[in-house]
């Protein structure tokens, strides 16, 4: 018995607490019952907020890794019965997010955006040709740690994040197809 309560403290010890938002909609936030539901359900770690017609759930989870917490917060909000849009923070980041998310100063991430200081640092992905382009953060991260600049972790937790979206991205698809399918069965029968 002493083993199993060492076993569950040492598991403890290793719990982190993970910051996230969880972007969700599906639900009227008018509705009395509304942040009772998520509670419910198992988002009582969670800031409900809606802004934009947009459910925002700004999660501390704890968990032994950001992927079970990402993942144990998203079948929590399904169980609310919302719909999960994407799970934040956003990949694309301007210099500016790029120099607090990587700790770094702005002049320097300037310097390697310009090819200045580092060779070969990732071109804008987005808004290329305005003064203010955006970067995909997972490539940055994972330039950034190739050169020592951020931790495993954060090149990880980037990597993490774009595959948690991609898969909620690629089943919005299947969902809408599925849709635009019946609705012309419907409109062919």
């Amino acid at each position: 018995m002493e083993r199993i309560v060492l076993i569950r403290q040492e598991r403890r010890l290793k719990m982190r607490t993970f910051e996230f938002t969880i972007v969700a909609s599906g639900l009227d936030h008018e509705d009395d019952h509304f942040e009772d539901r998520f509670f419910e359900a198992g988002c009582d770690d969670a800031t409900i907020a809606v802004a934009r017609g947009a459910i925002i759930l700004q999660f501390a989870r704890e968990a032994e890794d950001l992927s079970s917490a990402i993942n144990s917060a998203i079948e929590a909000v399904k169980a609310a019965g919302a719909t999960v849009e994407r799970v934040e923070p956003d990949y694309l980041v301007s210099l500016s997010e790029i120099a607090e998310r990587a700790n770094l100063t702005r002049a320097a991430v300037s310097l390697y955006s310009k090819g200045e200081r580092g060779a070969d640092f990732p071109l804008p992905v987005a808004r290329v040709s305005t003064q203010n382009p955006l970067w995909d953060w997972t490539d940055v991260a994972i330039w950034l740690f190739e050169r020592g600049q951020v931790t495993t972790e954060t090149a990880l937790e980037a990597l993490i994040l774009r595959q948690t979206n991609a898969q909620l991205e690629e089943s919005h698809k299947a969902m809408h197809e599925k849709e635009r399918e019946r609705e012309r069965e419907r409109l062919y029968a």
